[in-house]
């Protein structure tokens, strides 16, 4: 160790029944304050989770402390030393959970699956002997090291683990899979939850990362460890590292990347360099040319296995399977329902096929096989029209569905975006309808969709649509605010609803035409669902090419049209918001449609 290191950091955590964590908190506090301590305690009734650094001795003071309070004798902390305290202030917090993962049942303090210590691993990996090691961490975490030959869970954060456990391949559920993580915390919900999904021989590294480099060094790792304080980074020897931390965009940066021309520390770096305005016109000529890409074929078009999750609401606890499917989409004949579970699709997560008359309970999750399945073709012409290190802004063609659902799962503009802008996964932050064309918006991060999102619920963005309606508006003009529906009904569509939610739209006529038609301007003021084609049809104006919302005042039976087939008269002309970095009100326009001309 350095003879220069005088600060000693702890990180360590211990699931227990604990009370009184008010109490508890206001003492913590006060004592850590008067010790010199700084850092992070997170209090739940689940247990205690602590990053915190300072004088050795006054750290073994807290550390004595805590282990007085029953439930917490076991606490181990793994230390390490910096010349620099890693922490600007001393926060206790109170969290429903002390590392949030959202799924109920899994009790650490109760049952967590069985730990492998950091130098049995290295024996095992030594030999040779045929494990799985899964890497539960963060994607911005992994990207700074990890064990070689490690499966990365490849997520944004710990809540999206269940599902990325639900995409691994079946057949590793009879292997001996290893999972670690930084500290050891998160393999505590990590592992038993893989058990409760099948996996058969599921351990967790004990303490982690860290401490494995402690006691193996760095046998068998490749890079550092990211750790969240200013360190940043831990080599396997448990000292700091060069790497920094992007103040923009917080992608964690080697040294090497530090040295990169576009590193200027506090504004940008290689990830999120501001671009002059030609490397933008390459960049989105890039863009456009891996689009074309992703969508040649459409992905959707080549026969694929599919399975669609099925979670069992409480209105269907002790009813049939086929009961159940039925009151989840009764929009498909009973018939049809009933063929798929006699021909064995309705399964569970151990493929094993369930009985049309099995009788199910609320919560239970089933999954339905959908095999060589082939998607209907859509319009992929999408054109990207700006980007930069947080959003992106495209013209959005139609038909083409933003989300997975119904018969549309690779053929969204969600699941293109996904393989263009690996391993990003772009946020939407609005809707669009599939069969709407025009400007929409997306963020490249959570962070950054956190500040976008919140301006449209609270009617901040300023959005401009054009329509094509079927008649003559009296007036130049006008508004409706007639109240839609919260309850989707048939295919989803919404209505008029006096009990419904408030909605206003402003309308202006551009043109009347000749041929019984007007070309409008409409202007949302809220964001209820298909509330422009609502309000028009509700007006006895309704939109041309509407396939769903009908002149006759019913609902159609369409509701993704098909290529080919003419489309809606409604396209997003203009989308207004303040931008989440500059802080500046920024504007975006998507070219009309020839319907619009």
């Amino acid at each position: 160790m350095s003879a220069t290191a005088t600060i000693t950091n702890i990180s360590c955590y211990q699931f227990a029944e604990l009370s009184g964590l008010k109490e508890m908190r206001a003492r913590l506090l006060e004592r850590c304050k008067c010790l010199g301590l700084k850092g992070t305690i997170l209090l739940s009734t689940e247990g205690i989770n602590m990053f915190v650094a300072g004088v050795r001795e006054n750290v073994d003071t807290l550390v004595d402390e805590l282990r007085a309070i029953p439930g917490l004798e076991p606490l181990k902390p793994k230390y390490s030393e910096s010349t620099d305290q890693p922490f600007r202030r001393m926060l206790v917090r109170i969290k429903k959970e002390i590392i949030a993962f959202g799924v109920e049942g899994i009790e650490p303090a109760k049952y967590t699956s069985p730990r492998l210590e950091p130098k049995v691993l290295k024996q095992w990996l030594d030999e040779g002997r045929p494990i799985i090691l899964y890497d539960t961490r963060n994607d911005y975490e992994v990207k700074l090291g990890t064990f070689k030959g490690a499966v990365v869970a490849g997520i944004d954060t710990f809540r999206d683990f269940p599902e990325a456990v639900r995409q691994l391949p079946p057949d590793m559920k009879k292997a001996e899979v290893v999972s670690f993580c930084t500290g050891g915390i998160r393999c505590e919900k990590a592992a038993p939850f893989m058990e409760r999904e099948g996996f058969e021989h599921v351990w967790q590294l004990e303490g982690g990362i860290l401490k494995y480099f402690e006691e193996c060094g760095s046998a068998h790792y490749e890079g550092e460890c990211f750790v969240f304080d200013q360190r940043v980074g831990v080599d396997p020897g448990l000292h700091e590292t060069a790497s920094s931390q992007c103040f923009a965009c917080q992608t964690p940066l080697s040294a090497e990347e530090q040295a990169d021309p576009r590193y200027v520390e506090h504004v940008s770096c290689p990830y999120c360099f501001k671009t002059t305005e030609q490397q933008q016109q390459e960049n989105l000529e890039q863009r456009h040319a891996a689009l074309r890409k992703a969508v040649t074929p459409l992905p959707g078009s080549v026969p694929y296995d599919q399975t669609r999750p099925l979670n069992v609401p409480e209105a269907c606890d002790h009813l049939t399977i086929l009961n159940c499917l039925c009151h989840v989409m009764p929009h498909i004949p009973r018939e049809e329902w009933l063929a798929v579970c006699e021909a064995g699709r309705i399964v569970t997560d151990d493929r094993t096929i369930v009985p049309a008359d099995q009788i199910v309970r609320a919560g239970e999750r089933y999954l339905h096989l959908k095999p060589a399945q082939r998607e209907p073709d859509v319009n992929a012409d999408i054109r990207v029209l700006f980007e930069d290190e947080a959003i992106i802004v495209l013209n959005k063609p139609a038909p083409l569905p933003v989300h997975v659902g119904g018969r549309f799962n690779r053929n969204t503009l969600q699941y293109i975006l996904n393989t263009v802008w690996h391993p990003l996964k772009p946020r939407s932050v609005h809707r669009l309808d599939a069969n709407t064309t025009g400007v929409t918006a997306l963020c490249k991060t959570r962070h950054f969709a956190s500040m976008v999102q919140p301006q449209f619920e609270q009617g901040e963005v300023e959005k401009v649509y054009l329509a094509r309606v079927k008649g003559h508006p009296s007036q130049d003009e006008f508004a409706c605010e007639a109240p839609i529906s919260s309850e989707a009904g048939k295919l989803g569509g919404r209505s008029v609803d006096p009990d419904g939610q408030p909605a206003r739209t402003e309308f202006r006529v551009l043109r009347r035409d000749a041929d019984g038609t007007a070309l409008l301007e409409a202007r949302p003021l809220t964001g209820r669902t298909n509330q422009i084609r609502i309000h028009l049809w509700h007006l006895g104006f309704p939109i041309v090419g509407d396939a769903a919302y009908l002149p006759n005042g019913e609902i159609g039976e369409t509701q993704t049209l098909a290529v080919g087939d003419p489309p809606l008269c409604l396209h997003a002309q203009r989308i207004s918001f303040t931008h989440p970095l500059t802080k500046e009100r920024v504007t975006f326009s998507a070219e009309p449609p020839e319907w619009a001309a």
